[in-house]
């Protein structure tokens, strides 16, 4: 018999699955928005889980980050720049609406979470729960230059 945490890890396998195959190429002219690359990992003392999240040219003002006991949602838009007379020869960097939904491992303590923005990098840490805890909104501190 499957254990929750096998189901939940085979669920989330096969969300990244689906979310890799509407990755559609570039050159399709189907595509908009983009998929900022996502790592996630846990720390044993103090017990947490770290999110970093790449958004190299977003505003940080344009992100928001909810979280829950067990996801995480970052969402947020970067924006081409516009500049008068500009004629491409190439387009390669993908602009418009994303969104993130991360599956956390285990119960967070979302009062405790913290988010920071810096080079390019949102990293969310959010402490791992002694007892469940109620969905809120993270607010993110700038660091540094962009």
């Amino acid at each position: 018999m499957a254990r929750r945490d096998d189901i939940e890890r085979l669920q989330g396998e096969i969300e990244e699955l689906f979310a890799d195959v509407w990755q559609i190429p570039r050159f399709a002219g189907l595509r908009q928005g983009f998929r900022p690359q996502v790592d996630c990992f846990r720390t044993e003392d103090p017990a947490e889980l770290t999110v970093v999240v790449e958004l190299p040219g977003v505003d940080p003002a344009r992100v928001d980050v909810a979280a829950t006991p067990r996801a995480l949602i970052v969402s947020g838009e970067r924006t081409r720049p516009r500049v008068p007379g500009r004629v491409y020869q190439q387009m390669e960097i993908d602009y418009g609406h994303f969104e993130r939904r991360i599956r956390l491992a285990e119960d967070v303590d979302t009062a405790r979470a913290t988010a920071t923005y810096e080079h390019g990098l949102l990293t969310i840490v959010l402490p791992v729960a002694t007892r469940p805890t109620q969905p809120l909104k993270v607010p993110i501190d700038v660091a540094g230059g962009r």
